[in-house]
């Protein structure tokens, strides 16, 4: 397994093809440190010996031990152990790891690529198997690359006016193929190693070109990142973990990329391009079922403490809404763990989580996310929003008004109260709080999405055949 400067050693010697705010950046660039902090923590914590067990297992393919976000899970135990590090580590950096990007993309190829093989003969399993023997073994960082931009909502991959609004086949040729288009809402491809696209809906017979699955390095030439960094806002003095982190997304172009067939993991069969999309959605709402109770977590620390520093810690009313926290956190973890326990196996042999847990679990975490931030507002009063620049508290002119008036329980210092109010505006009124309300409601999917795919997988009919028992209702004869 990579330390974390050997991931950064790798991503200063990667092609720059990075663009932030116009210009032209290389992965050593100081707007991509908070990401990659975040990301090598994985990293850090894989070495770690409180964390250790959690973070690293074993390889099914080579026996070998590595890190958990490369891993293939096969047992329920494996899908608790990923719900459970990724709580953990997302309550260490503040808020999404990332690193399950790639995890979730490679889990959900696994047993797809199995499928396709038994349906058309082909041998995208036998490829994906030595894609990832090599990507376990570099211990390699991977985007999934999922969302089209889709142009005209309206219409199809095969209508819109310009092909390319969906990633598609440009050309097939005797060592590979030739694709074009645009990902966005990439999280973390920036400091990846590489680039995992997969189909993002279902495809009609005549959308074969769409139908495409693979993964490059993403420096690979042709690809372009267009990307926006996310981080709290800088500290001059009053320094604190949370600063050290932060995330950034791409829109990431291929322009006529190459891509070798032993990298090819679907080209053109449309039946399975919808069960890919799923698959990997169905992984990735699962592994939300671990990140969002992390963020509720730090909502629901920041409400209570910053209640206990207002002093008005023990009011009924606060106690309450900190229960609804707790309620929101546990209820989403707790979808995550029927997720797992109901989990099956697929024709690889490999689990895959319960999509209807995984599905109600990200939902309640997307509907509820604004209602969290309410409640830590509600309690936190407006000071967030208005707190006064770090410098206004060191400044000797304003120092002592400062100590003075941002005072409320006496038994808290002057210096922490500022800590947490600080912290509390970081995390909720500045750009890296916005960010962060958003993904709360779309990331992994909009909480619309979640809903279809309940409704698509709910035996709806049974319910229903239980009220007519119980009413006494025979059917009609047709």
């Amino acid at each position: 397994m990579r330390t974390f400067e050997e991931y950064k050693e790798k991503l200063k010697n990667m092609r720059p093809n990075i663009y932030i705010d116009g210009k032209l950046r290389s992965r050593d660039d100081a707007l991509l440190e908070p990401g990659i902090n975040t990301v090598g923590v994985t990293f850090d914590a894989a070495r770690d010996p409180e964390y250790e067990n959690l973070v690293t297992t074993t390889s099914h393919l080579t026996g070998e031990k590595i890190n958990r976000f490369s891993h293939i899970y096969h047992s329920q135990e494996d899908l608790m152990s990923k719900q459970k590090m990724i709580r953990t580590l997302c309550g260490k950096v503040g808020g999404c790891i990332q690193r399950c990007m790639g995890c979730d993309a490679i889990n959900a190829l696994y047993g797809t690529t199995k499928e396709i093989d038994v349906a058309y003969g082909t041998d995208y399993h036998e490829r994906l198997v030595k894609y990832l023997k090599y990507y376990q073994e570099n211990d390699l960082i991977g985007n999934a690359a999922q969302t089209d931009v889709k142009g005209d909502r309206s219409k199809r991959p095969s209508e819109q006016q310009d092909p390319d609004l969906y990633l598609r086949i440009v050309e097939k040729k005797e060592n590979g193929i030739i694709v074009s288009g645009c990902k966005a809402h990439n999280t973390i491809a920036p400091y990846a190693d590489e680039i995992i696209a997969i189909p993002t809906r279902m495809m009609g017979k005549e959308e074969s070109d769409w139908a495409v699955a693979f993964a490059i390095p993403a420096d690979t030439e042709g690809v372009t990142l267009v990307c926006r960094s996310t981080s709290p806002r800088p500290r001059v003095k009053y320094d604190a973990p949370f600063t050290k982190y932060g995330a950034c997304d791409s829109m990431t172009v291929f322009d006529n990329v190459f891509v070798p067939w032993e990298r090819v993991f679907m080209c053109g069969e449309t039946k399975f391009a919808g069960r890919l999309a799923l698959a990997f959605a169905n992984n990735h709402r699962f592994s939300y079922c671990g990140c969002k109770p992390a963020v509720t977590d730090i909502m629901m620390g920041a409400t209570a403490l910053v209640a206990d520093y207002n002093g008005i810690g023990k009011e009924p009313h606060v106690v309450d809404e900190v229960a609804e926290l707790m309620v929101t956190a546990e209820i989403v973890y707790g979808s995550g763990v029927a997720a797992a326990a109901t989990s099956k196996k697929n024709a690889a042999g490999a689990l895959e989580p319960n999509f209807l847990y995984s599905n109600c679990g990200r939902y309640f975490a997307g509907v509820n996310i604004y209602h969290e931030y309410e409640i830590l507002a509600s309690i936190s009063g407006g000071l967030p929003a208005t707190l006064p620049p770090e410098n206004d508290f060191i400044n000797e002119a304003t120092k002592e008004y400062m100590e003075k008036y941002i005072m409320r329980n006496p038994e808290i210092s002057a210096e922490n109260q500022h800590k947490l109010f600080r912290f509390i505006s970081d995390y909720s009124c500045s750009s890296m709080g916005a960010v962060y309300q958003y993904a709360g409601v779309h990331g992994g999917g909009s909480p619309i999405m979640e809903k279809i795919g309940i409704r698509s997988f709910y035996d709806i009919e049974s319910k229903k055949n239980i009220v007519k028992y119980l009413a006494g209702i025979e059917d009609d004869e047709k």
